[in-house]
């Protein structure tokens, strides 16, 4: 079996200007680079990753692509452009021409307004998207579902994947209305997500058993094919570390079968993000 991380994350201070991560998070607040990664990618044997952006910058893609086209592991980048600018269709057209290049991310959790990717002034960027086959990464919080749902409603041709599973709230041991709003999107089969990111919205000193119910609705309602695994390294080391989710994640998908196990761990992401 080829394992894949679908959701990792490589990034310079320097270049942040002040932004996400700070001091205060003194486990990521460094640089993170491929050659910090390779060791664990070895250690656990995965094959490949999906690198995605953590800045809504154009020079930020750029760097990404520049450090895909060296490192052999990276296999797919998830990359940002200014989805609402006028010449938003051209710039996906020229991302779309880059080999590695596989889809696109709009930090929806940082933006105020909630409904931003129902803006029907979207339409011309994601018509693009469609038109050059790349995927929606959807960084959201539960109260952001709605909008995505209209979104995935009104183009069923544009392949998403929710990241986190939406950061459910974990640390409160509650649901709200995730649980219905998940159920929703995952009725509808352009929609895909992401088993990553739950210990970070776990209460400290986590256990499996409190990310449990989490996870066995996304593969519930999601299904084994439409569920990707990712490890949100190097944001996992404020929760843990790769190696415990990585545990607690085997545990998660015990009861699934070796095939939908396979599936999970490294062939929907190949499927997903369109490489081998």
């Amino acid at each position: 079996m080829m394992r894949i991380d679908a959701h990792q994350h490589f990034w310079q201070l320097a270049a942040r200007a002040g932004s996400w991560p700070p001091p205060s998070l003194a486990a990521i607040h460094r640089d993170f680079a491929p050659a910090d990664l390779a060791p664990l990618l070895a250690a656990h044997g995965i094959a490949g990753t999906v690198l995605v952006q953590s800045l809504p910058t154009a020079a930020d893609t750029d760097y990404l692509l520049a450090l895909a086209a060296k490192t052999s592991f990276i296999r797919a980048v998830v990359g940002w452009t200014d989805l609402l600018a006028p010449d938003a269709p051209a710039n996906i057209a020229h991302l779309a021409s880059q080999p590695k290049l596989k889809g696109l991310r709009p930090m929806l959790q940082d933006i105020d307004d909630d409904a931003w990717i129902a803006n029907p002034a979207l339409a011309p960027a994601l018509a693009a998207m469609v038109e050059h086959g790349l995927r929606l990464d959807a960084l959201v919080l539960p109260r952001h579902l709605p909008a995505l749902l209209h979104c995935a409603r009104a183009y069923p041709q544009l392949a998403i994947v929710i990241d986190h599973a939406a950061k459910p709230p974990i640390a409160d041991a509650g649901f709200g209305t995730w649980r219905e709003d998940m159920a929703l999107l995952a009725a509808l089969p352009n929609v895909h997500c992401k088993l990553s990111g739950l210990v970070t919205e776990a209460r400290p000193g986590w256990n499996v058993d409190d990310l449990r119910p989490y996870a066995a609705h996304v593969l519930d309602v999601f299904g084994s094919r439409r569920v990707i695994w990712g490890s949100d390294w190097p944001v996992v080391d404020l929760a843990g570390g790769y190696a415990a989710w990585l545990a607690a994640s085997e545990a998660l998908l015990a009861h699934q079968g070796q095939e939908d196990r396979n599936d999970i761990f490294g062939r929907n992401a190949c499927r997903f993000y369109g490489f081998e």
